[in-house]
């Protein structure tokens, strides 16, 4: 099954849609008291009110309101969060109040800047780095990204004073989620166990070609009632630095690290992988026992990076000319073009055997990977299953 990557993970994708310079926004806000067509300060005060108020999960949707304002008013909404490293993300949009004075981004729809219509999560969704080519990642799940709203009067570019703002708190671990450090045998991981006795069913999580231990994904799982592991497989601790070589029999460990943990419910669990850990994860499933569902998210239907170890099996990678890759408009790197077609006879031993495993496989694909022709890979490959009668 193939999907939209963009309509399940809009939370976490940097969107592109409008050029307008953010340096128009940035600076303080002045009130333009002496400008006779701009807005006049409501009667009433201005109140931004969240539903959800305060805090809430980082994947919960949140209700953004304002009230006080002028009939058919014209304001500008912004949002703005600073990361770890504090790298400033920011959207935007314009809208006009209703008859009454009110504005409910579930109703009202954005009249341009960051995104345009019905988008009632759009502040969030389209929150873009002030610094070009970052990416918005959560490196610390034990604390909350506390994401500054302001209402603004007046469209931007030309927008005027400040009439109210609000402070979302949004956290990655739901009350009674237990996050504990794995360091059994070979594996190195931190396992997410939702609030209860269980036993609940387990996912393994794997991360990309960037290496190191990602945890926001399984924490906000685990709110939803999995156990569920994020597994690192190298650059973090005493795991290889590099992706010279990758031998299976450590992932396997990990799925039996899972399958006899007591809060996990057997006899089998589920796999999500991104990038390169979502060719493991197929890999993963085509060679070990125990895996009930696998999902991948722009991920290669062949083995990529490094070869494939797994007893006395070598899977080759998938050869790469790396002086094909292309710089976009935006100075996003286009990695596309230098990977072989591994669908093509030639490439034929780098593709993963996926008609071995015994459960479904979950494709979400985003056009504008980059990385692989995902869209292209996955569609083949599902009819490919479909007429094998998987």
């Amino acid at each position: 099954m193939v999907v939209s990557f963009p309509a399940l993970l809009r939370p976490f994708r940097l969107c592109r849609w409008d050029p307008t310079p953010w340096a128009r926004l940035a600076g303080p806000t002045k009130l333009r008291t002496g400008d006779p067509n701009s807005w006049a300060p409501a009667r009433m005060a201005v109140t931004v009110t969240l539903e959800p108020a305060g805090r809430c999960r980082w994947d919960e949707p949140v209700r953004i309101a304002v009230r006080g304002l002028a009939p058919g008013q014209p304001v500008t909404l912004r949002a703005s969060l600073h990361d770890e490293k504090d790298a400033l993300f920011r959207a935007h949009a314009r809208y006009c109040a209703d008859a009454h004075g009110q504005l409910d981004l579930e109703r009202a729809p954005a009249l341009g800047g960051s995104f345009t219509g019905l988008e009632p999560m759009g502040l969030l969704w389209a929150l873009e780095p002030e610094k070009p080519l970052l990416r918005l990642v959560k490196r610390d799940v034990q604390t909350p990204f506390a994401v500054e709203l302001e209402v603004l009067d007046g469209h931007d570019p030309e927008a005027g004073g400040l009439l109210g703002r609000a402070v979302n708190e949004r956290d990655f671990l739901a009350p009674g989620v237990r996050r504990e450090p794995v360091r059994v045998g070979r594996v190195r991981a931190t396992l997410f166990l939702p609030p209860g006795t269980g036993p609940f069913p387990g996912i393994l999580d794997l991360f990309g070609s960037g290496g190191g231990l990602c945890e926001y994904r399984a924490s906000l799982l685990a709110g939803h009632g999995f156990a569920v592991l994020a597994l690192a497989y190298f650059r973090f601790e005493d795991l290889p630095k590099y992706l010279n070589n990758v031998c299976l029999e450590y992932f396997e460990e990990a799925v039996d690290f899972m399958l006899q943990h007591p809060k996990v419910k057997g006899p089998s669990v589920g796999l999500l992988g991104f990038s390169k850990g979502g060719d493991l994860c197929l890999s993963m499933a085509s060679f070990l026992k125990g895996i009930t569902a696998t999902a991948v998210i722009n991920a290669c239907v062949a083995n990529t990076i490094a070869p494939l170890h797994y007893k006395d099996m070598i899977i080759p990678n998938l050869s790469s000319d790396p002086g094909k890759y292309k710089i976009t408009e935006s100075g996003l790197l286009n990695l596309e073009d230098i990977w072989n077609d591994p669908l093509e006879k030639p490439n034929h031993r780098s593709l993963i055997p996926l008609e071995k495993a015994q459960g479904p496989f979950l494709f979400i694909v985003e056009p504008l990977c980059m990385q692989f022709w995902t869209n292209q890979y996955s569609m083949e490959v599902s009819q490919r299953l479909t007429q094998g009668h998987r």
